[in-house]
């Protein structure tokens, strides 16, 4: 009889082994995509107002000592050749790293509210659909902007060429609206991220925190060029991304991409 009880005893202790604190799966590691491989332009179209696809006038973009860099040392003036040099491949659902520092001083004939001011385009209309004389594609901008020696002039800004979005469940179409960031007046380098979901919802992020948050990106307002194909209002899920150039030196050490539609 003494047999009998052995059985439950040796499924107490089955049990017991089996008991005990889940070992959870590793999260896999991020794969960050080097849009800037410190080296060189490849992978990226350049469009400049007033020119040609392609055609990197008075050699505003380059690389130097491993950033990507605007310049305007080899002109005489600046009269209006607003650049944008595109990555090659539209994204959707997407993480973003971009570190900038501005530097040096704005060439002659920039505008005044161009100091120290450039951006990231994202969502952007193709560089080979913008027209010659087409200053800015249709897109979003997360505006970067310098301090000017005194008062308050925060980063990570929002703007709309051509475009509108909604904050606060109200649609925003006023050009542009400030993030709540610092002030960042010398030279010293910023970490900018941009979380973008389709058209559901897109955070700025600066050094860490989240200084504007919006939704719903859709084409409209008066800077959408005439014969723009697509129609006031719709949505806009995707495009390319873009580093600007409107007229004062800027650099860039980092741009990498997670893409989060996989």
């Amino acid at each position: 009889m003494k047999k009998l009880y052995l059985l439950p005893i040796l499924l107490v202790l089955i049990l017991a082994c089996n008991v005990g604190p889940k070992q959870e799966k590793a999260a896999e590691p991020e794969e960050w995509i080097q849009l800037f491989n410190g080296k060189d332009l490849e992978g990226w179209t350049i469009k400049m107002n007033k020119h040609q696809i392609d055609e990197n006038f008075n050699n505003t973009f380059r690389v130097e000592n491993g950033l990507m860099i605007t310049r305007y040392d080899q002109y005489e003036k600046f009269d209006g050749e607003y650049g944008h040099i595109f990555y090659n491949t539209p994204f959707s659902h997407y993480k973003l790293r971009v570190e900038y520092r501005v530097v040096g001083e704005q060439v002659q004939g920039g505008a005044g509210w161009a100091v120290k001011n450039r951006g990231v385009m994202f969502h952007a209309q193709s560089p080979q659909s913008m027209l010659v004389n087409q200053e800015f594609p249709v897109c979003i901008e997360a505006q970067f902007l310098g301090g000017l020696g005194e008062g308050e002039r925060p980063t990570g800004n929002l703007c709309t060429p051509g475009t509108h979005v909604v904050i606060d469940g109200e649609l925003v179409k006023r050009h542009c609206t400030n993030s709540i960031s610092p002030t960042f007046h010398g030279e010293e380098w910023v970490l900018f991220e941009l979380e973008v979901r389709g058209d559901s919802i897109i955070h700025h992020i600066v050094n860490g925190d989240t200084v504007l948050t919006y939704s719903k990106p859709q084409v409209g307002g008066g800077d959408v060029p005439e014969g723009y194909p697509i129609p006031e209002g719709t949505p806009i899920t995707s495009g390319y991304i873009a580093l600007q150039a409107e007229s004062h030196p800027f650099e860039f050490r980092k741009v990498e991409l997670l893409d989060l539609s996989r």
